[in-house]
């Protein structure tokens, strides 16, 4: 299995911080992506010696299932975090930067807690994150 190149990593990281208040902190030597103190993304680069770079997003209630079940073997259940709920994402082959950007987003917002969330419009965040290149 190959690594993600550092330009997609950067990718990552400039669509995460696109997003209002969100900040950077490293988290078990990773970066972890947060909105006020709560992480809604983590990349994950060989983890344990997998020689793979991963993407663990903050999923909603349900939206995990359906994103491993349909997506191509894209998506999976990440170790540690993937029992509450978490999307994995391989960053290290063909990704889907429309749904690597809602899953983003959807995780943000989760995150961003109810009364943030009601002063967000999720399609004027997604457009904006997914205009970076």
């Amino acid at each position: 299995m190959s690594r993600a190149p550092a330009v997609v990593m950067d990718r990552v990281a400039r669509m995460c911080l696109a997003l209002p208040d969100t900040t950077v902190r490293p988290a078990h030597g990773a970066p972890a992506y947060q909105i006020r103190a709560k992480t809604f993304a983590t990349v994950m680069d060989d983890h344990h010696g997998s020689g793979r770079t991963e993407l663990w997003i903050k999923g909603a209630p349900g939206a995990q299932r359906e994103w491993v079940d349909s997506g191509g073997g894209k998506y999976y259940v990440p170790s540690y975090v993937g029992p509450t709920g978490w999307i994995g994402a391989w960053l290290d082959i063909d990704v889907d930067w429309p749904a690597i950007g809602e899953l983003l987003v959807e995780g943000y917002l989760i995150q961003s807690g109810r009364r943030a969330t009601e002063r967000q419009d999720p399609v004027a965040l997604l457009s904006g994150i997914l205009e970076l290149r």
